[in-house]
């Protein structure tokens, strides 16, 4: 009896534990899909593509959002990419690291990691609008609610942008208990407005038939295409249910969203088309007009607050996706300031911040509405909806040993509706949609040149350094006398050379030894490695080797979710069996300054562009944390 109520205890405490994550899953996973309401319909009717607003039409755009919900979102991501989890890590470069691991090296294992590093770019366009679009349509409520302001709208609308990027150095962990909260009542406010005005008009539930969406594309062939660039908005934010998995899990995330988020959305959708079926003329701001008129204001606000919290989640986003890109080895070093000393994942990229902040704001002046900014809306995340598709699935096929017709039959049905949509949104390229492609792409070109650098760089270092095995034996030949030269000294204490390569001695090591002919007692090779999972247990931080002449290799694994720290991986106590003694430690570090020359490699401009992003890279020994004043900066110039 006592084990049963025991096991009830834990039931009921594991239940709870869920729900306290569904909420907070509310809070920061569905922002953004959450607030499409407030501009997709209104979209849809008012925007370029000429829909009428008849019951046919109103009908089968329903059904279409109803059913790219059900596809897109449940089906794909919810039932099955959020299975392709990293170790319990989601997002597209999670994806890459899995499809490194299933087969590395091989061509295909090229091509697919450029495609998701091309995701990963398209993430950042699509961080950019975001925001943008999300307050600018919840600020362009007073328009409905108090028209004398309207000239207001974009002043606002900035303001709350800046203000909202501002405080981001600060972090977001005290108010952030406040998003799932604030989420909840947002849904709850939608489901209400929704079944107020489907109770007027109930025959508007057998819109969720896939008749209706099946009779739009007959009756109207070519405005029924175009408007699938519109009824994407609908979906917009579903890849942040599988982006945000780490942080709680897919049991509370497919609650959330079975419970809260899709009957939320889906009432409120329908209420918006009850509400055009009776009154043609609410296209202009069905969102705004399904609300009774003494309470439009107040929803202005509350529209706003959630828009807020939309766009904290994608910034939160970006700066998690540069931590990875970083660990990865597709970014330089950047600052990475840590917001709160409980949550791991509550980080700050100063130029990410600045960067997105200044696109945000020329964005906002640019389109200067909701409306125009849609247009830009949808090419990047159909983009990165088909990527991750293909990834997911290869995944499934090469590394879980899924059978090959499944993958292929289930990688095409996805790809044929996500590619719709992404060939509606093509229609918009010349009306913005070149905004967040263009982004992608100079996004890419800065991932893509980091990395291909960084291989350059290793090859020609790999040339020059001489092997480890040949240093310690002149060391010890010349200690016996048997090659002429000033002496090298041993001098007390631990030395600590930081090196990216753990195959020749490093850079710093042999100058040190040649200009200086001192060498201390104790001298620990470092190298960082970063897996291919988030996360790596402390257990299996360390390798150590000794080696001879008192040298110790110390290879440190680290999961690319994680800040690399030097000090406390040498306080671990494998390091401490070795003898290293870290509170007294020198560390060296080699300074590189990198010249361009006109060889093979990689195209001049690149090499120039991947030089000056080396020169304006954080400092390593920061980056790593390192002391400062423990540390000896060793400069040699390399060739590229």
């Amino acid at each position: 009896m006592g084990n049963t109520a025991g096991r009830r205890a834990h039931g009921d405490g594991a239940r709870a534990g869920t729900a306290g994550l569904a909420l907070g899953a509310l809070g920061v996973v569905f922002g953004d899909i959450g607030t499409s309401p407030l501009y997709t319909m209104q979209e849809v009717f008012a925007g370029p593509h000429d829909v009428p607003v008849d019951r046919a039409s109103i009908y089968g755009v329903v059904s279409l959002i109803f059913w790219s919900l059900i596809v897109v979102v449940t089906l794909k991501y919810v039932l099955l990419i959020m299975r392709a989890d990293n170790n319990g890590e989601g997002g597209i470069m999670a994806l890459v690291a899995l499809v490194q691991r299933a087969s590395t090296g091989t061509r295909r294992t090229m091509v697919l990691s450029a495609l998701g590093v091309f995701g990963a770019s398209l993430f950042y366009g699509d961080g950019m609008i975001t925001p943008a679009i999300s307050v600018l349509s919840a600020v362009e409520g007073i328009r409905v609610a108090a028209p004398s302001v309207e000239p207001l709208v974009v002043p606002i609308a900035l303001v709350i942008i800046v203000g909202l990027f501002g405080i981001q150095r600060f972090g977001t962990a005290r108010v952030g208990v406040l998003f799932g909260p604030v989420m909840l009542v947002w849904f709850a406010l939608l489901a209400a407005f929704g079944v107020a005005e489907i109770i007027q008009h109930p025959s508007i539930v057998h819109a969720l038939s896939p008749w209706y969406a099946a009779e739009f594309f007959a009756d109207r062939h070519l405005t029924a295409f175009l408007a699938l660039g519109s009824v994407v908005l609908a979906v917009t934010g579903g890849e942040a249910l599988y982006a945000d998995m780490g942080h709680f899990g897919r049991p509370a995330i497919t609650r959330a969203w079975l419970i809260v988020a899709l009957p939320a959305l889906l009432l409120n959708y329908m209420g918006q088309a009850a509400l055009l079926v009776s009154t043609p003329g609410a296209a202009e701001s069905p969102f705004y007009l399904l609300v009774p008129e003494r309470l439009r204001l107040a929803m202005v606000v509350m529209a706003t607050v959630a828009t807020v919290i939309a766009s904290q989640a994608v910034i939160s986003g970006a700066f998690s996706v540069t931590r990875q890109a970083i660990q990865l080895g597709y970014l330089p070093r950047m600052s990475v300031r840590h917001t709160s000393s409980r949550e791991e994942g509550q980080i700050y990229v100063p130029a990410v911040n600045w960067m997105l902040l200044v696109a945000v704001v020329m964005l906002v002046l640019g389109f200067r509405s909701s409306t125009h900014l849609a247009s830009a809306y949808g090419i990047a995340v159909t983009a990165t909806f088909a990527i991750n598709t293909l990834l997911a699935f290869y995944v499934f096929r090469a590394l879980w040993r899924k059978p090959l017709w499944l993958t292929v039959a289930g990688a095409a049905f996805f790809l044929v509706v996500e590619l719709a949509f992404f060939g509606a949104n093509l229609t918009k390229f010349l009306h913005g949609g070149w905004f967040p492609i263009v982004m992608a792409l100079a996004v890419f070109t800065l991932l893509s040149t980091w990395r291909r650098g960084r291989a350059v760089a290793a090859d020609r270092l790999s040339r020059r350094e001489m092997p480890l095995r040949t240093f310690i034996q002149l060391l010890r030949a010349q200690w016996a006398r048997d090659i002429p030269g000033v002496p090298v000294l041993r001098v007390p204490g631990t030395g600590v050379y930081l090196t990216a390569y753990d195959g020749g001695t490093p850079t710093a090591l042999a100058r040190n030894v040649e200009h200086n002919h001192v060498l201390h007692e104790h001298v620990v090779l470092f190298t960082s490695r970063v897996e291919s999972v988030p996360r790596v247990p402390d257990d299996r931080r360390l390798d150590v080797t000794t080696l001879n002449q008192g040298i110790v290799r110390v290879v440190a694994r680290y999961g690319f979710q994680e800040q690399p720290d030097v000090p406390a991986a040498l306080r671990l106590p494998e390091a401490r069996a070795a003898g290293i003694d870290e509170p007294r430690a020198t560390y060296f570090l080699g300074h590189f300054t990198l010249n361009p020359v006109d060889d093979v490699g990689m195209a001049m401009w690149r090499k120039r562009l991947f030089a000056a992003m080396s020169k304006n890279s954080f400092r390593a020994s920061t980056y790593l944390g390192v002391p400062s004043q423990r540390v000896v900066e060793i400069g040699t110039q390399v060739d590229i």
